[in-house]
């Protein structure tokens, strides 16, 4: 896919997630970013639909916030990871939360104002873009988004977060990336791609992008976390046996942002995405991640990193 088409199903897809409409399950979201390490008392101290189920780690586990510092959320959704920075940095700190859909941030500022954070605020760009001078944050993080740039802009993404860290700055991202070169029905499945899948750079790919944008000091470590959780947990926030995952199918129409995927051309839609859907019960979100995911053991393809670099001092 080009770029143009990546943004448009991206798009897409989190303004719908941002809906109302959307119906996502408290207690599914719930599961998935306990699956990813946030505790009760974390999701207990943030608007309940900043918690959109959209985690694949948990960056600020990585980042020590300090007192007065400023921090950057890359992608920030519904603002999810800023609140959660908010009371880290304090009334002297400044949190920005980074999204390109304005439908996310119109949800965010909802959030906001429930959470009454006078530190928080919320910016619409591209993560590749940013209208933020240079040289002005402490610490930049971001949540399972990078993998959603295309291919040919990653790297301007990677310049930015060096660009707007100040010397001795530091980063704090989780991600999905590729444990093996990803076959080429899966990379062109429009499905996958927003399902933070078909973007996702192999290891090698990304720790030279951090390398080619300035920083020295990279680690990338793969947390083990099950990325099946996203098809496993039911709308009650409990997991589902592999098997009840995968036995009612219904067709549903190629190409689209519903389109599910397969490894196996000969099994496939014209995109490479096989049309199936399973019958995940009361959760649309769930039911809509399913369609998209398919029948595939994500972990076989993909991992959950926890990654952190350092902005050179000097």
């Amino acid at each position: 896919m080009d770029s143009q088409k990546i943004y448009s199903a991206v798009l897409e897809r989190y303004s719908a997630l941002s809906s109302e409409k959307a119906q996502i399950s408290d207690a599914y979201s719930k599961s998935v970013a306990q699956a990813f390490g946030y505790t009760e008392e974390d999701l207990r101290s943030i608007p309940a639909q900043a918690n959109l189920g959209l985690s694949c780690g948990n960056p600020l586990a990585i980042a020590s916030l300090r007192e007065g510092e400023t921090v950057i959320d890359l992608g920030s959704g519904a603002g999810f990871d800023v609140f959660l920075a908010s009371p880290k940095v304090g009334p002297t700190g400044r949190v920005i939360g980074v999204d390109m859909n304005k439908d996310m941030l119109s949800l965010a500022e909802k959030n906001k104002a429930e959470f009454s954070a006078h530190n928080v605020e919320f910016l619409r760009a591209q993560i590749t873009d940013i209208p933020l001078e240079s040289n002005v944050a402490d610490a930049i993080i971001s949540n399972c988004v990078i993998n959603l740039v295309p291919e040919d802009e990653k790297q301007l993404a990677f310049n930015e977060i060096f660009r707007l860290l100040k010397p001795g700055g530091r980063v704090a991202v989780s991600d999905v990336l590729a444990k093996k070169p990803l076959p080429e029905t899966l990379q062109k499945c429009a499905a996958a791609y927003v399902g933070c899948v078909a973007g996702a750079s192999l290891l090698s790919q990304y720790h030279r992008y951090f390398q080619q944008a300035g920083f020295s000091d990279v680690l990338i470590e793969d947390t083990n976390n099950d990325l099946n959780v996203y098809i496993d947990a039911s709308s009650e926030g409990t997991r589902q046996a592999k098997k009840a995952a995968g036995v009612d199918k219904q067709e549903l129409h190629c190409c689209g942002a519903d389109s599910t995927l397969s490894t196996s051309p000969e099994k496939s839609s014209c995109c490479g995405c096989r049309t199936t859907v399973t019958n995940m019960g009361e959760n649309p979100d769930l039911y809509d991640m399913a369609a998209e995911l398919g029948q595939i053991d994500l972990n076989e393809w993909v991992g959950s990193y926890k990654i952190f670099a350092l902005k050179p001092s000097a």
